[in-house]
């Protein structure tokens, strides 16, 4: 553990997504009772749910308190005593996930700085793209950017399939490219960014309308 940090419990996933509790003493009691160190009011949390405490040598561990719904460590279920390594997830019936920090290093990004890492921006001097801080590389084909350009600028609203041959093809003819080119065009581009952010699908197809841009 990480000298000059108090460790802490930082809910990430539920009702509770975003608070934290420093663990100034243990043990400590987590559950749904008004006299619990850490009061969770969720139904599915047993009134003594978890408990941590610390070993002769300092180092945390958690122990289920026959809870109803059950406790899982990094997705394997709670059975016994077990000892807390930084980072570990505790997930409590289900129902609320919680991290454990023990170091800087392991503290969870908000969601407001996760959505910051994951925004699509346009360096419009350049044709340069960015998710986030990273560049995608090598850069988009012109087809590309222009598409990507036109939902960025639409700012979340729909682009129409005429819409994207006007802002691709200006000089072609809106008979000459077929619905396929467009799909294949979209479907490229998607491919493109995803290798940067698999996790999320930034173009969304609308259908029956067109397609937008849906930042991260």
């Amino acid at each position: 553990m990480s000298e000059n940090v108090t460790p802490k419990l930082v809910a990430t996933r539920g009702k509770f997504a975003r608070q934290s509790w420093v663990i100034e003493r243990t043990p400590l009691v987590i559950g749904r009772e008004a006299d619990c160190d850490i009061i969770l009011n969720e139904p599915k949390i047993s009134r003594q749910h978890v408990r941590l405490t610390q070993t002769a040598e300092g180092r945390f561990q958690v122990e289920d308190l026959e809870s109803t719904n059950g406790t899982w460590v990094n997705g394997v279920p709670l059975k016994g005593v077990r000892l807390l390594e930084d980072g570990d997830e505790l997930d409590l019936a289900r129902m609320v996930t919680m991290v454990f920090v023990a170091s800087e290093i392991t503290e969870p990004l908000t969601p407001e700085e996760i959505q910051e890492s994951q925004r699509l921006r346009l360096d419009r001097n350049s044709r340069r793209v960015f998710i986030g801080d990273r560049e995608i590389v090598p850069p988009l084909s012109v087809p590309q950017y222009r598409l990507l350009e036109l939902l960025f600028d639409a700012n979340g609203g729909i682009c129409t399939r005429e819409d994207v041959i006007s802002a691709v093809w200006p000089n072609d003819s809106s008979e000459g490219i077929s619905e396929q080119a467009i799909d294949a065009l979209v479907r490229r581009l998607r491919d493109r960014i995803s290798e940067y952010a698999p996790d999320h699908q930034y173009i969304v197809t609308v259908r029956g309308h067109g397609f937008r841009l849906e930042q991260g």
